[in-house]
């Protein structure tokens, strides 16, 4: 492979031999073409958003959260209001990444961490407590 070039959120394209994993573009018949595949720097910038963040940290220790409630605990959190777009484009973006997971039960959608999730919001916490140390106290 030659060297890559991230673009994009999440994919990294490289130049390469034909592979039967991953998204193939190019001419038919070349043997060198691009092929896009997940860009392993998104899984550490998953909470470069701190909505996000915080949606995960609120789901963190719940069972599973109704969408209403999950969005009424961060406005509570911000002291302010989200629309409902902006709110659950959050949501759906950290579904797409495999942070969180959602079900139905009844007629309500209900969001819940999955262990790539939780996993996430661990490793913040313990590269939080580095930077801040266990002994300071906030000021």
């Amino acid at each position: 492979m030659v060297g890559g070039l991230v673009v994009g959120h999440g994919w990294r394209f490289e130049s390469a031999i034909v592979e039967a994993t991953g998204s193939v573009l190019g001419r038919p018949g070349s043997a060198n073409v691009v092929v896009a595949r997940p860009d392993c720097s998104t899984v550490t910038r998953w909470l470069q958003s701190g909505r996000r963040r915080d949606l995960c940290v609120l789901l963190y220790d719940a069972e599973g959260l109704r969408g209403q409630s999950l969005k009424t605990r961060l406005e509570s959190h911000y002291d302010g209001h989200f629309d409902s777009k902006s709110f659950y484009g959050a949501l759906d973006w950290l579904i797409q990444q495999g942070f969180v997971e959602k079900r139905t039960e009844g007629i309500h959608e209900v969001y819940a961490l999955t262990e790539a999730g939780e996993r996430r919001v661990e490793e913040h916490f313990e590269w939080m407590r580095e930077k801040v140390g266990e002994d300071h106290s906030p000021k």
